[in-house]
């Protein structure tokens, strides 16, 4: 029987990193429901919501990079510690301005608007060394299940944040008294951004080995990772494209077809979020009885189909009871791809391939929500839904095609042993 060596920290750093995540996804919830509402009762358009979102992910594809390249060197925590505090500034500077400038820079610097309260999976641009630190503290056999919990953490802040998005007052389109109306809510991701980096304190990683491959201590591309890298870039650039179309304006999108304001919108992603929980944690198991790729490659293509019925939904309660069950996937197929990738990466380059992996998608969802506001302004609310869903498709036949034939270490593993007992 081969044992494990298992650090004394181990479980101290897992349990640090899952509850800094369960609080870091409720301020991004709770960021998700109000950013895209209150710029909308201040004034802006779709058109100028999609600016807004292209800021956000220049910004946040520099900041993931630097991270990524950057934590392979010097290690994980500090910026488990000092991003959430940006995002705490961040909420600061939204719950006391309505300056387009202020909220630009706010937002880029806090990662502001990327995505849904229901999402609950987008923490930062620290998730590279988030990532890479529970993938050193996690046998392989375990990497899944640890992912999995990663995610259900994820899904447990959200349940928590969505619902504050109640504490919004009532108010009337601009003015002082919209700030007013918001600044609570905001001041609440301030704080649980804030509790998420000072608990990363408390973690101990463990010593980092002098490199041995000859490169000098600057930040580097992952030479031994590259051919994982190229197709992770192709088949992330198509994802971006997608999840640019519809991503940053699922809130919006509620908000303008039916009419329903950040409090409503606030306890449908709460009760996604109860609903979907669960499903993170039978990602594993899924992974085990059909290869973890095939697993991706389905959830993709059902991610896809879904978005359809959901922009033709007559109704506020149709829309989300099909966005429900379309995040009940998507919450199986996301900590599997974030394990994938990191187990297939070098060991010593795991943050950088992390980072970099995702450099194409947030290029290409820098674009796309330009062309997403100018089509929900122009020509319909339905249609950059519709394009978005084709997109995820095209990714989806891309994913399968390039990484069928390479399954991860734990399932070659099981392959020889399966081998190995048959007569």
């Amino acid at each position: 029987m081969i044992r494990v060596h298992r650090p004394r920290n181990r479980n101290r750093n897992l349990t640090i990193v899952i509850a800094a995540r369960v609080l870091m996804s409720a301020s991004r919830a709770l960021a998700g429901v109000v950013v895209p509402v209150y710029v909308a009762v201040i004034g802006f358009s779709a058109l100028q919501l999609g600016e807004l979102a292209v800021a956000v992910a220049l910004a946040t594809a520099v900041l993931s990079t630097v991270i990524g390249l950057a934590s392979d060197r010097i290690g994980r925590k500090p910026f488990l510690v000092v991003v959430p505090l940006l995002a705490a500034v961040a909420g600061m500077a939204f719950a006391f301005s309505r300056s387009p400038a202020v909220l630009f820079f706010a937002a880029s610097v806090g990662s502001f608007g990327r995505g849904a309260g229901a999402g609950a999976g987008m923490v930062g641009p620290y998730q590279p060394a988030e990532q890479a630190l529970v993938t050193e503290i996690t046998p392989p056999v375990r990497r899944n299940i640890a992912f999995g919990r990663l995610a259900f953490a994820s899904s447990v802040g959200a349940l928590i944040g969505g619902p504050l998005a109640l504490l919004a007052g009532q108010a009337g389109p601009g003015g002082e008294a919209a700030t007013a109306a918001f600044r609570v809510p905001f001041l609440a991701t301030a704080v649980l951004a804030a509790a998420a980096g000072l608990l990363a304190l408390g973690l101990r990683e463990p010593r980092r080995a002098p490199s041995t491959d000859g490169r000098g201590r600057g930040l580097q591309l992952p030479r031994r990772s590259m051919p994982l890298l190229m197709r992770l870039w192709a088949t992330n650039s198509v994802n971006g494209l997608a999840v640019g179309m519809f991503g940053p304006f699922v809130t919006y999108w509620f908000f303008r077809r039916y009419g329903v304001g950040p409090g409503q919108i606030g306890v449908l992603f709460a009760v996604i979020n109860a609903a979907t929980a669960a499903s993170t944690l039978t990602a594993a198991g899924f992974a085990r009885r059909w290869g973890l790729v095939r697993t991706v490659t389905m959830v993709r293509v059902i991610q896809a189909v879904l978005l359809v019925p959901m922009v033709l939904a007559p109704s506020f309660v149709a829309a989300g009871a099909v966005y429900l069950v379309r995040m009940v996937v998507q919450r199986i197929g996301m900590p599997l791809r974030q394990s994938y990738v990191l187990a297939m990466a070098d060991p010593g380059e795991r943050a950088a391939v992390g980072a970099l992996s995702n450099l194409p998608s947030q290029a290409t969802m820098a674009v796309a929500p330009l062309a997403a506001g100018y089509l929900f302004d122009e020509v319909s609310l339905s249609l950059p839904f519709v394009i978005a869903g084709a997109l995820q498709l095209a990714n989806a036949a891309l994913y399968w095609g390039f990484f069928r034939g390479l399954p991860p270490e734990e399932e070659v593993a099981a392959r020889a042993a399966a081998a190995a007992r048959s007569p």
